[in-house]
Parts: structure tokens; C-alpha cells; sequence
């Protein structure tokens, strides 16, 4: 009992060095604002019934506002609402059994009692989109990035190699099966010059349409001439060009999350966007062109006169598990055909009967696109053999 008793205490100690370290709301002015972010009626509808289950718990309904998750800090979650800024906690009913993991741009029933420095949440309200990524091994879990975003804003750093368009497509295919979509931002586009850049955004069309909403951004003033070759070419082939053409990404009303590799220039590119530098950045290795994780807070950025963008660490892996939907969605044209192959686990590289193969023939689409589907297509199916059928996904 007693060292159970010192254990409790050595968690209780760091939790409140934890709290004691967190930075205050006061000094984050890059925090969007209430009037920035917009409930459904859904989750309007959701806030009252959670008010009715409290009051019936008996809390003070008068305590209960509808707010917004803004930041997280070491797990601890920043909420707006119409009339403040606070910390939050989980009440204790939800840390019984209930959901109580909470992402950046969760709307929340959210109680602030009477002569408590720190709120606490009473309720999760439903999400409307969930970019989340799968990580751990048979026994892992999904592991929700943002909620509620309405763009995902993909950062693909570029070089003198080929822009990494399957890595790209992975990207589209967990975001069109978590209710968002998508948009690519080529960022260091002076590394790989004009032509490579019109070869670059080439490649990204041949896998994921013309359609496919893309920006191109390179370092040094616009009005240098190297840049300025950059700049033509992509515009040349209907393609945005920097900063403006990403602010247009995220009007005033939408709410996007910027998602890459670390090193690839995400924050940098958010401090450019800001005016000012609000967002630590980090160099990245030449051995192997990654960088380091500059970025370890999740939060909210309000971009002037525009929207609201999620910043988020940099990724070392997106795992593709559960996401045959949007595989379908980003590739449509393959999945129809591949529901009518003769075999039913027709893998679509030498099987007699492949409708797959077979149009791709005929519609020439057996490059980069074809590529790319089979080899999302092939990790999906082993995944799904390492997967504990215990996990729900």
C-alpha cells in the first residue's frame, strides 16, 4: 500500500510540474478566435442533449459552454469559447469507460465551475471529419491528428530526384476516407528548378488528375529571375504559386491542417503566412534530406483575414490500415475494374482474367497511376494479415 501510495504521489508531482510548464494563453496571439471557427448544426444539436445528460448528473448548466480544442500541450487541451480562453481536464465520468481522447478542432461541452483555475470537459461532441493515421503494431490504434478540418494541406519538400508521388497518393487516400480533402503544397521548389518542377507536378497529375488542387513555393524573393522560371512553369501548367496562392487554400470560414515530413518546410512556410516568426524552425540533414521534429505542439493558427490552419509535428509514417474506401475514392477508375477481375484476390499484376490490366491497356493509364494503386493496394491487403482482430477499425 505504501508504495503504491508513493507511486500516486511521483505521478501526481509530475503531472503538476507538467501544468506548471505549460505556456500561457495570454502570450499565444497566433490562437484563432471564436468567430474563426463554425459548429454544424449537428454538433449544436449534440452540445444540448450533453447539457441535459450533465444537468441530469447534476451540473450546474449554467457552468456549461460549447467550445473548441485550439492547442495541445503534453495532453493537455486549450479551449475557446464565445466569452474565453482556458485549460481543460477530463471530468471524472468520462475518464470511466467513455471516449476521452480529445483532438485539435474537437468541439466539446466544456464546464468551467466556480473557483477552478481549469475547466473541464464534459463531453466530446461528434466530429464531422477525423484525420487520423494508424500507428502501433497488431495491438495499435487509430490516432486521430485533427477533427473537424475541412482541408488537408499536404507539404511535399522537392529536389533534384522525382517529387514522392506515392507518398503523396498516400497521403489523398487516408484524407478522402476521413471526410476532408486535399490539397499539395511543393515547397523548396528552387531546389529542383523550373524543370523539374513542371516534371514534378507532370508526375502528380498523371497519378491524381488534373483536378488535383496544387501550390508551388521556393525560397528568395519573387522577383528573382530563378524563381521568377519556377514560378512560370507551374503557372504554365495552371498550378498556384506561393504564398498567396496557398493563403487562397483557406479562405475565411475553413479550417485546413498542414500535414509532411519533418524538413519539410511546414513551419517556415506558417511563419511566412503569419508575417512573423511564431512557429520554431529546424535545418535538415544532407545525409538523407529529413529533418527533425521542430514542431511538437499541436494547435491552431489563425492566418490573418483568412482561415484557421492546424499545425502538426511532422510525420515519419503514414500506415496504410483500413482505408480500402478511400482507395476507391482516389482512384475510381481502377477500383470499378478491379471489382470485376476473375479472381476475387486478383492482385493485379499477372493474374489471368484482370479487367485492371486489361483497361489499362486500353486507357493507357499504366504508369505512374497504376503504380502507385498497386502498391497502396498490396500494403492494405498485408496489413490487414497483421491486424489483431480484436481492433475495431
Amino acid at each position: 500500500m505504501a508504495k503504491r501510495a508513493k507511486t500516486k504521489r511521483r505521478q501526481e508531482v509530475r503531472a503538476d510540474r507538467a501544468k506548471d510548464a505549460l505556456p500561457a494563453l495570454s502570450t499565444l496571439t497566433e490562437l484563432p478566435g471564436f468567430e474563426d471557427l463554425r459548429a454544424t448544426e449537428r454538433q449544436v444539436r449534440a452540445f444540448g442533449e450533453a447539457c441535459k445528460t450533465a444537468a441530469a448528473a447534476g451540473v450546474d448548466t449554467d457552468e456549461l459552454e460549447m467550445g473548441c480544442v485550439v492547442r495541445l500541450d503534453r495532453g493537455y487541451p486549450a479551449i475557446i469559447t464565445q466569452d474565453a480562453t482556458f485549460r481543460a481536464e477530463f471530468a471524472t465520468r468520462m475518464t470511466k469507460g467513455s471516449f476521452s481522447r480529445v483532438a485539435v478542432g474537437d468541439w466539446v461541452c466544456a464546464r468551467r465551475p466556480q473557483g477552478h483555475e481549469m475547466g473541464l470537459i464534459e463531453e466530446i461532441l461528434p466530429r464531422e471529419s477525423d484525420i487520423a493515421r494508424w500507428r502501433g503494431g497488431n495491438r495499435g490504434e487509430r490516432q486521430t491528428l485533427a477533427a473537424n478540418v475541412d482541408l488537408v494541406v499536404v507539404v511535399q519538400q522537392l529536389g533534384e530526384r522525382e517529387v514522392d508521388f506515392a507518398r503523396v497518393a498516400r497521403s489523398a487516400v487516408i484524407v478522402r476516407d476521413c471526410g476532408a480533402e486535399l490539397a499539395v503544397v511543393l515547397s523548396k521548389a528552387d531546389r529542383a528548378g523550373a524543370e523539374g518542377v513542371a516534371r514534378d507536378i507532370d508526375a502528380l497529375h498523371e497519378v491524381l488528375g488534373d483536378d488535383l488542387r496544387l501550390v508551388v513555393t521556393a525560397a528568395g524573393a519573387q522577383g528573382d529571375a530563378d524563381v521568377a522560371d519556377i514560378y512560370a512553369a507551374a503557372e504554365g501548367r495552371g498550378v498556384a504559386v506561393g504564398e498567396d496562392g496557398v493563403r487562397a487554400l483557406v479562405p475565411a470560414g475553413v479550417v485546413a491542417i498542414v500535414l509532411g515530413e519533418s524538413g519539410a518546410g511546414k513551419s517556415t512556410l506558417l511563419n511566412a503566412l503569419l508575417g512573423r516568426n511564431v512557429l520554431e524552425t529546424g535545418a535538415v540533414r544532407a545525409s538523407d534530406d529529413a529533418g527533425r521534429h521542430t514542431t511538437v505542439t499541436r494547435r491552431m493558427v489563425s492566418l490573418p483575414a483568412h482561415g484557421v490552419i492546424v499545425d502538426e509535428p511532422g510525420l515519419r509514417s503514414l500506415p496504410l490500415v483500413g482505408h480500402e474506401r478511400g482507395l476507391a475514392k482516389v482512384f475510381p477508375d481502377v477500383a470499378r475494374e478491379a471489382q470485376t477481375c476473375r479472381f476475387r484476390d486478383c492482385t493485379h499484376t499477372h493474374e489471368p482474367g484482370c479487367a485492371v490490366l486489361a483497361h489499362a491497356q486500353d486507357e493507357g493509364y499504366a504508369g505512374r497511376r497504376l503504380e502507385a494503386y498497386l502498391a497502396l493496394a498490396s500494403e492494405m491487403r498485408a496489413s490487414r494479415q497483421t491486424l489483431d482482430p480484436d481492433v475495431v477499425i
